[in-house]
């Protein structure tokens, strides 16, 4: 046996949204540490890519298509994780996102804002309730389901680990995002619910709060498409974060390994911002 906190040879590991650039990322550094790793995704382009980077490394790693919002995909997905590596040790409930129709075109309301029919102005008022209903089922509903269908197969083997993706939004909520916001706040609240609950059972549940990380769904909301120059609102990201850069998706893994690790054996309901120092700037 190894005698390095951080090994993960034999762990078995699940991970949702994992097509994604960060939950792929954190899939190769689980199998890299010796986990064997099935890869989540609605995408099944998306899932093949990811385990095919696993495996060409020479880890292990199975690709399952799956949606996080339907139960039934779930079970069916968890059926294929346990007859491929055998059981369940990690969960990374890595699924999520926001959604245009679900934000406000200006970061606060003005007085000329209330005047009627702005064309391509969407005010508060203005929000689609099945937009905002989305994104938050995306969020916290597709944190609940796979823990229910996931942490219910770890309960029963006497243990495991858990861990959410929040987001720095949970601790300052950003503007222009009122859903996504509102629902990684209830991602954090629900893990420190669950590690409360799945105690008795051996089950820790932490997570994780990232902050501004460049990917597909935000590449061009903080960069210029065309020249690579940050916008305005990414311009503030920096100046507003000690460390001045985004971060790259390996600055995820170590806070990642630590939580599902040996190395974190005592350690349940926290949530861990890995944010350049975002969210401890006042701003002045």
């Amino acid at each position: 046996m190894s005698n390095d906190i951080f090994d993960l040879t034999g762990k078995r590991a699940v991970i949702t949204g994992g097509g994604g650039i960060l939950c792929s990322r954190m899939a190769e550094e689980l199998a890299a540490r010796g986990a064997s790793v099935a890869v989540l995704d609605l995408r099944k382009d998306a899932c093949d890519s990811a385990t095919t980077c696993i495996t060409k490394a020479g880890g292990r790693a199975v690709a399952v298509e799956c949606s996080v919002l339907d139960r039934s995909s779930l079970e069916a997905a968890a059926e294929v994780v346990v007859a491929e590596l055998g059981g369940i040790d990690i969960l990374i409930n890595g699924a999520g996102g926001n959604s245009p129709v679900a934000s406000t075109t200006k970061e606060t309301l003005r007085p000329e804002d209330l005047k009627p029919a702005i064309e391509g102005l969407k005010t508060f008022f203005d929000l689609d309730p099945n937009g905002v209903q989305f994104v938050f089922n995306l969020n916290f509903l597709g944190t609940l389901l796979p823990t229910q269908v996931f942490g219910r197969i770890m309960a029963l083997e006497g243990g495991g680990v858990i861990v959410n993706i929040s987001s720095l939004n949970a601790f300052r909520p950003l503007t222009k995002i009122p859903a996504y916001s509102a629902a990684k706040a209830a991602v954090s609240n629900f893990t420190q619910w669950l590690a409360t609950h799945f105690a008795p059972v051996n089950v820790r549940v932490n997570a994780i709060a990232p902050g501004f990380f460049l990917t597909d769904q935000n590449r061009f909301l903080l960069t210029d498409e065309k020249s690579g120059e940050l916008t305005p609102r990414g311009q503030t990201i920096i100046a507003h974060t000690p460390m001045g850069r985004f971060g790259a998706p390996e600055d995820l893994c170590g806070a990642l390994v630590w939580l599902v690790s040996d190395a974190s054996a005592f350690v349940t309901g926290v949530v861990v911002p890995v944010d350049g120092g975002f969210s401890a700037f006042s701003g002045v």
